[in-house]
């Protein structure tokens, strides 16, 4: 039985190991694959590939993994952060656009005073969890960021 545990946890550990921004510019994209599993989301880039990978809905983290047509990683990037989302051209990124670099929201919701959807992303600034508000008009173009504090039982209050 101790033998078991002990191989449970050097399983664990061993897991633990692979996480996307430890992959280093110049890895293959089979390594990579072999190393982290499947991604989140693909998507073409147009010298490339970009590979999502996300922590959500219970993380705070998604990283874009971008390969040449040669299917080198060149470029490695943790994207959700505040400079990121105050960054995000406002009246020129669409919905595929938001999608493309974020990837899937946690939530999608509407309000009453605004025509279209808000994208919700979580995101840690500091130590402090954020939330990143995305509203995309009717014809998904991006109108506002807004940024609000994570409250307490976020995650609980989900549908």
């Amino acid at each position: 039985m101790l033998a078991r545990l002990a191989l449970l946890v050097l399983a664990v550990q061993i897991s633990g190991c692979a996480l996307p921004a430890r992959e280093k510019t110049g890895a293959l994209r089979a390594e990579v694959v072999a190393h982290l599993g499947p991604p989140t989301a693909v998507f073409a880039l147009p010298a490339g590939e970009r590979l999502l990978y996300s922590e959500l809905p219970a993380g705070f983290a998604a990283y874009n993994l971008d390969f040449d047509a040669s299917g080198r990683l060149v470029r490695n990037e943790q994207v959700l952060t505040q400079a990121r989302f105050e960054n995000l051209p406002v009246g020129v990124w669409t919905t595929a656009d938001v999608q493309r670099t974020f990837g899937a929201p946690l939530r999608v919701e509407r309000v009453a005073r605004f025509e279209g959807d808000i994208w919700t992303y979580r995101f840690r600034q500091n130590s402090d969890p954020r939330l990143a508000h995305v509203h995309l008009d009717r014809q998904g173009v991006v109108r506002l960021v807004m940024f609000t504090d994570e409250l307490p039982h976020f995650d609980n209050a989900r549908d």
